[in-house]
């Protein structure tokens, strides 16, 4: 039986070395993302109820650049905050000369999309139900192709306003705006 040559065993090894090195586990702040309260972002879209003002209760998008458009005082800072904090900040923008004692309730109405890629039946952008899991977001997305991966998919989330990637267990829930990465399984 012939040996392989030296140089050749080194190649193996970095391939193999390189291989194992892309895994990349869910960081900490994966998990502590799933139990602050929810923060909007761009493609949110909120229900504000100012009571007894019929005129300013109505359905608002969060646009690109993080803001809603509301009436009488402009755009209003949305991007970061959790809807009791808006409820405060359009509050104290109304009580600033145009209501004496505004009462405000923000709910969300839709939240933003997910993104499903990689070995699903068809990838693509789908809507976030609360609850939704990395397993019913791949059947919404078609299921897995032949070749997909079962166990274990790459998440890219913004968490805290970086951008980050793990690798969870399809069981693990989704928030919204996550990307699922569904990788190709080796055997």
């Amino acid at each position: 039986m012939k040996r392989p040559a030296p140089p050749l065993l080194a190649l193996l090894a970095v391939a193999l070395a390189a291989g194992c090195s892309s895994y990349r586990p869910a960081p900490a702040a994966f998990s502590k993302s799933l139990q602050a309260p929810y923060v909007l972002d761009s493609g949110d879209r909120i229900r504000v109820t100012v009571f007894e003002q019929e005129g300013l209760t109505n359905t608002y998008s969060v646009d690109q650049a993080g803001y809603i458009a509301f009436p009488l005082v402009g755009a209003v800072p949305a991007r970061g905050q959790s809807a009791a904090q808006l409820e405060g900040l359009i509050a104290a923008k109304l009580r600033n000369g145009y209501l004496r004692d505004p009462d405000v309730s923000v709910e969300i109405d839709r939240y933003r999309p997910i993104f499903v890629m990689g070995e699903v039946g068809a990838s693509g952008q789908y809507s976030y139900v609360p609850g939704m899991t990395v397993q019913k977001a791949i059947a919404v997305a078609g299921g897995f192709s032949p070749r997909g991966n079962q166990s274990t998919v790459d998440i890219t989330r913004t968490v805290n306003g970086k951008v980050m990637t793990g690798r969870v267990h399809t069981s693990d829930p989704l928030l919204p705006g996550d990307t699922i990465y569904v990788r190709e399984r080796l055997f």
